[in-house]
């Protein structure tokens, strides 16, 4: 097998133990998962599974990390959608960050153990999702300013308070309380709210 083969053969394997381990961590909790079971899972032997992730934890966050990034990837687009203006551009990224996290949490209330083993144990991951977010709002803010707009003195803590503002819908927990039109509409009406306090006055 050559030296590329080789790669994507690992690769998969490696996209395949995380498949297996996100549906286990959905079903059954990230507490009561074991490499093992994981490893049955993925039809492979423990020692195999080993040699792709070194414990549990670092397979945890590589899955939160894919699933992260399809977040970002979808935040992406609409930020750098060049027929939007900001205005426009910031309340379709609070109702996608509100949609995605529902479609992906709301009937699987497992998945917060995995939310609160970050939380506790990598904060690492918090603090680099966090950043690449407020970059994100940051870019809609800039934009706005260039703009006309918006009317920002700081962008980058304007960012973060935006984003502080939003902590509602990327709450897993919290999922489960809301329909998703309603969650929806709860998220354009902040982004709207929010809206207020950074256009520029005539």
């Amino acid at each position: 097998m050559s030296e590329v083969s080789a790669s994507a053969a690992a690769e998969d394997t490696r996209t395949h133990i995380l498949d297996c381990a996100e549906a286990r961590f959905r079903t059954f909790g990230y507490g009561k998962s074991t490499m093992a079971e994981i490893a049955g899972d993925a039809h492979m032997s423990a020692a195999n599974l080993y040699r792709y992730f070194d414990n549990k934890q670092e397979l945890g966050v590589a899955c939160a990390k894919r699933c992260m990034d399809e977040l970002f990837v979808a935040l992406r687009t609409i930020v750098r959608k060049s027929d939007l203006h900001a205005a426009a551009t910031l309340v379709a990224f609070c109702v996608e960050l509100a949609r995605w996290t529902h479609s992906n949490t709301a009937n699987e209330p497992r998945i917060n153990e995995l939310v609160q083993m970050l939380n506790s144990e990598r904060k690492d991951v918090v603090v680099w999702r966090e950043s690449r977010l407020h970059g994100l709002i940051a870019e809609i803010l800039a934009r706005g300013n260039d703009s006309g707009e918006f009317d920002i003195e700081d962008v980058i803590d304007a960012a973060q308070t935006v984003h502080a503002s939003l902590m509602l819908f990327q709450l897993p927990l919290l999922m489960g309380m809301y329909e998703l039109p309603e969650l929806e509409a709860r998220a354009a009406a902040v982004a709207n709210l929010i809206l207020r306090g950074l256009q520029t006055r005539s």
